[in-house]
């Protein structure tokens, strides 16, 4: 099965008085059609500047882009702002992680979604008002007949939400890219947009990529995992492969920072230090400055030779220079440590 959305060695660097930072360091991965790549990591590892690049919303004349990303047969980072306006809403679309700075506050929420179907279909007003009607009824936007003519401010966070999921949605994109899209809500209101997301990618067959920092939102949506940090993919697999395998350090030390029922300590183990400077990287490995098991190779190689991302199976690949017995024996010591000798990953 061919993926739908492929991105090769993809490249984003921004000019500074400082100095060039490089916000994404040649990352790579793929997804097909109905199933979820989660791209997860710290603050300012890269996620969120991925996917806008992706949209083509990085803007060139400010930042350096280069690599390749297609959706389907339209390779995007080459593409023309022309060709990308037309695929963007159509073939691809975005829910950003702040609905109210998304939505105009100026327009009812009915008029903007009427606009983002005629800019992309020859339809009628009408016609179109009818179609944001059923749209909003299958996001769950009660008595959408009178809320389709509400201001974005009369709607609470949740509902704010989900019009934002339906203009993603209602030109049928193959592609939807959700940055951080339950960040700024409750937990109960959390669950509903992601069963929401997980009932209209079954019906639409669209491959989406979540972008987040909360690994109990991955474990429940995502098929695949792809970890950032300092801007490189540091490690890729099946969700499996990461909360129940995982090979390198950065990974362990996410899960071992999240908060967990079977824990044994009633305190969080957090990753020690901060992340690299983006206009400084390490020469080596980036997470060498924080990492715990470098001392075990008894060589420099981790602070001197940047490590490529390798496949240990078809579907897990990890940036390492620990062999895989070291990684192994890292991980389970790392947490069993949170969760007892017979705890798993996850």
């Amino acid at each position: 099965m061919t993926d739908y959305v492929r991105v090769e060695n993809l490249q984003v660097s921004f000019p500074t008085e400082d100095g060039l930072v490089h916000a994404v360091d040649g990352v790579s991965f793929s997804v097909d059609r109905g199933k979820t790549l989660a791209i997860v990591g710290e603050s300012g590892s890269g996620k969120s500047v991925t996917s806008q690049a992706l949209m083509g919303l990085v803007n060139k004349r400010n930042a350096q882009v280069e690599g390749q990303a297609w959706v389907g047969d339209s390779e995007l980072i080459s593409a023309s702002d022309d060709e990308l306006r037309k695929l963007r809403g159509s073939s691809m679309s975005m829910i950003f992680q702040d609905p109210f700075a998304s939505l105009h506050p100026f327009y009812r929420i009915g008029k903007q979604l009427v606009e983002a179907v005629r800019v992309h279909r020859s339809i009628s007003k009408d016609d179109a008002r009818t179609e944001v009607l059923r749209m909003l009824e299958k996001v769950g936007i009660p008595n959408p007949e009178r809320r389709i003519d509400d201001y974005p401010h009369q709607l609470s966070g949740g509902m704010r939400q989900r019009v934002m999921i339906a203009m993603a949605l209602i030109n049928g994109p193959s592609l939807l890219i959700a940055d951080e899209p339950t960040t700024a809500l409750d937990v109960t209101v959390q669950a509903q947009i992601m069963e929401l997301l997980n009932e209209l990618q079954e019906q639409y067959n669209t491959a989406i990529i979540l972008i987040t920092h909360d690994l109990g939102v991955v474990a429940d949506v995502a098929d695949e995992v792809a970890v950032m940090y300092a801007g490189r993919l540091v490690e890729r697999g099946s969700l499996r492969d990461i909360f129940y395998s995982p090979q390198m350090p950065y990974t362990v030390g996410l899960l071992s920072s999240v908060p967990r029922l079977d824990a044994i300590s009633d305190r969080l183990t957090p990753i020690a230090g901060q992340p690299p400077s983006l206009i400084n990287l390490p020469r080596g490995c980036v997470f060498e400055p924080r990492c715990g098991a470098s001392q075990w190779l008894g060589d420099d190689r981790c602070a001197t030779v940047r490590p490529e991302l390798l496949s240990i199976t078809p579907s897990h690949a990890v940036r390492c220079h620990l062999d895989q017995e070291q990684r192994r024996r890292f991980a389970e010591e790392s947490l069993a440590a949170v969760v007892g000798p017979s705890g798993g990953a996850a």
